[in-house]
């Protein structure tokens, strides 16, 4: 199975809220975390071993490049590996980026050129992860703030055949297609229509700024309108399916983060009643 997530909304667990977590219980349907931020010992794994008897998580890695030039970081992989034996997540999920060359890290998530022999490239990486991992990992589409020179396919293209070619499944992140139709003029939701919606098996709501003109994703601010119009288009066609509200910068207190849990999960639960009558 792609997922074993509960098909609701979902939190992403920040450092800032841990503590809270464990002591207060919220009510939450699941937990998402960076996957970096658990590799090795010490009190964080610790923390979300205990945070995971009482709640399902997914795990979202940032760091793994599957679009690099240089070849997979075995170490990474490896830890990943430690980290889904030891917690046991209810998903796992990577980017369409890359983020390394001559043996150089770049921190940051840097669109895939759209050329000949991307999909290749790709497809060899995704089945060596999921060879490793033994089970399928969820790809999720990242914002462009350029384009390629003699780019041949959209995003959506090469996330529609990796699905076919590796049985993979998407993580449908709704505000990346959004921040990049912002900066680049393409159209979001032509491009969600170009996806294989049956194996999409989470969807990511967030917010970002705008930076000298350019929206910039960080996820640093609540969703805009049409961000949450764009979802209810989605989960429209999906029907009931995970859906994770995330926050990286400009973090808020667990309260206020809640509140906006609460209006996600009702959005979300009005639209799959609409979507089912």
């Amino acid at each position: 199975m792609l997922t074993t997530l509960p098909p609701t909304a979902g939190l992403g667990l920040r450092s800032p809220h841990i503590q809270q977590v464990l002591s207060e219980q919220p009510d939450v349907a699941w937990w998402e975390v960076h996957s970096e931020n658990y590799f090795g010992g010490g009190a964080a794994i610790a923390n979300l071993e205990k945070i995971r008897q009482d709640y399902p998580i997914s795990l979202h890695g940032v760091g793994m490049g599957l679009g690099s030039p240089d070849q997979l970081d075995a170490a990474h992989l490896a830890a990943l590996k430690t980290l889904v034996a030891r917690i046991k997540p209810h998903a796992i999920s990577e980017h369409l980026s890359w983020n390394r060359f001559n043996g150089r890290v770049y921190a940051d998530l840097l669109p895939v050129p759209r050329v000949e022999g991307a999909i290749a490239l790709l497809a060899e990486r995704i089945q060596i992860v999921q060879d490793q991992l033994q089970r399928p990992i969820l790809i999720e589409n990242v914002s462009s703030y350029i384009q390629f020179k003699d780019e041949q396919y959209l995003e959506s293209e090469i996330l529609a055949e990796l699905v076919a070619q590796t049985g993979c499944g998407l993580l449908l992140d709704v505000n990346n297609f959004y921040v990049s139709q912002i900066n680049l003029g393409t159209n979001a939701m032509h491009e969600i229509s170009q996806l294989p919606l049956h194996a999409v098996g989470e969807i990511h709501i967030a917010g970002f700024e705008v930076f000298d003109g350019v929206a910039i994703d960080t996820h640093g601010a609540a969703p805009v309108e049409a961000v949450w119009q764009i979802l209810d288009s989605v989960l429209a066609q999906t029907g009931p399916i995970p859906v994770l509200l995330e926050r990286d910068q400009n973090i808020p207190e667990l309260s206020h983060f809640l509140q906006e849990y609460a209006a996600l999960k009702a959005r979300c639960e009005d639209q799959w009643k609409q979507s089912l009558s």
